[in-house]
């Protein structure tokens, strides 16, 4: 993976002695189930967590430069939520921050250092990015980063007891994204 530095934050592979700071925001009530999983239970959770995103190579860890802390996660997925879309080359982002930094512009910012990688480095065509109808502060992120909505379509969440939510799903295109840039 390769770190990506926006003006605040650094981008990068996450380390198993990030299992700390990932604790701290993943035990919360306010973080995971906005996200369709669980709070952590313990640290050791996040541990294993942390070797799975490692694993994989799709979950950035998010570093605050000015306190060198991890303070959330942001991943490029392989998904493809548009089964009519699938020759197109996509990725789909999602993203946690720890409550504490909510509100400073900190999640706008990620996803917009990695919508760049991934139209200017990984050529994609397209970018998706969604959220659950209830996650208000995720719909503000996709708004801010000139998402446009396309489709909602109805989840059942394993993880979270079979809950059953409506995913909202906006996507921009490498075109609008070269137009906004200029």
């Amino acid at each position: 993976m390769k770190t990506l530095i926006t003006d605040r934050l650094i981008l990068r592979e996450w380390k198993e002695s990030d299992s700390k700071d990932l604790y701290e925001y993943a035990k919360s009530e306010l973080v995971g189930p906005n996200a369709g999983w669980p709070p952590h239970k313990s640290e050791e959770e996040s541990k294993e967590i942390i070797k799975v995103f490692i694993e994989n190579q799709e979950v950035y860890a998010i570093v605050l430069k000015s306190e060198d802390k991890v303070i959330g996660g942001i991943g490029l997925h392989n998904r493809k939520p548009d089964k009519s879309l699938t020759h197109l080359k996509q990725r789909e982002i999602g993203y946690v921050l720890n409550p504490k930094y909510w509100g400073r512009g900190i999640t706008p910012e990620a996803v917009r250092g990695l919508i760049k990688y991934g139209f200017d480095e990984l050529n994609l065509d397209l970018i998706w990015c969604g959220h659950y109808d209830f996650n208000h502060n995720s719909k503000r992120v996709v708004e801010k980063c000139g998402f446009k909505y396309r489709f909602k379509r109805k989840r059942t969440l394993e993880l979270l007891d079979d809950k059953e939510v409506i995913n909202l799903y906006y996507s921009i295109l490498k075109e609008e994204y070269s137009t906004n840039k200029e």
